[in-house]
């Protein structure tokens, strides 16, 4: 089972917010899913991010891979720094070594 980290659209038309979840990437958007990790809020000014770090990080390194705006979330909590610096390579290192190659 591929478990991708994701958004899940709630709230009110044109009002939306949305859960960050694990869920399987077969199930809907808004279908099954095993965690929820926390919120985002889209339209609050400034936008409003709560998630867990430590349920974010164990999922990463279960496997889990985040979609494009949950990556940018999880950078912006400081999850994927702390998933990171768990795995051994710090962020900046690989940075370097790809922008020498």
């Amino acid at each position: 089972m591929a478990v991708k980290l994701r958004l899940m659209r709630m709230g009110k038309t044109k009002q939306p917010t949305y859960r960050v979840v694990a869920a399987d990437g077969r199930s809907p958007r808004d279908g099954r899913f095993l965690e929820i990790l926390g919120t985002y809020q889209p339209r609050h000014d400034p936008s409003t991010i709560n998630i867990d770090n430590a349920k974010a990080v164990k999922w990463l390194k279960q496997g889990a891979q985040p979609t494009e705006t949950v990556a940018k979330l999880l950078k912006i909590s400081g999850a994927w720094g702390e998933y990171k610096s768990e795995d051994g390579t710090s962020a900046a290192r690989s940075d370097q070594a790809s922008a020498g190659e």
